[in-house]
């Protein structure tokens, strides 16, 4: 929604709101929350028992234990600091067009980032 909403702002040159800085600041609360939440997951997850039982090399060569182990929590933390970033580097910006326009490309960047490694067949139960 945040993406959307300073694409769709950037592109139609509109004035930066109040409620344009709730929709980017809800953003980066929730993206924070999720990885607080995605942190504890992450520990008490069963994967994270294949670290002591199969040793880091195996987890690197078996594509379900490195997605789920490595390559996903790294690419969420990449997506938070994208997030952070451009919500930092957008108040420093006086003026809305060049507001909008590091909120759209940071927050697309994340977007995208996060959609690439989320484990789509075990939501869509495709197994």
């Amino acid at each position: 929604m945040a993406s959307i909403n300073a694409i769709s702002k950037y592109a139609s040159k509109k004035p930066y709101g109040a409620k344009d800085f709730r929709i980017s600041l809800f953003a980066l609360i929730v993206s924070h929350i999720q990885l607080l939440i995605g942190i504890i997951l992450y520990f008490i997850s069963p994967y994270f028992e294949a670290f002591s039982s199969v040793g880091m090399g195996d987890v690197m060569k078996n594509s379900t234990l490195r997605l789920y182990l490595i390559e996903h929590p790294f690419t969420m933390i990449v997506s938070i600091v994208l997030i952070t970033v451009g919500y930092s580097k957008h108040k420093k910006k006086l003026s809305s067009t060049p507001k909008f326009k590091l909120l759209a490309i940071f927050y697309t960047i994340a977007l995208l980032v996060l959609l690439s490694r989320v484990p789509w067949s075990a939501w869509l139960n495709l197994n």
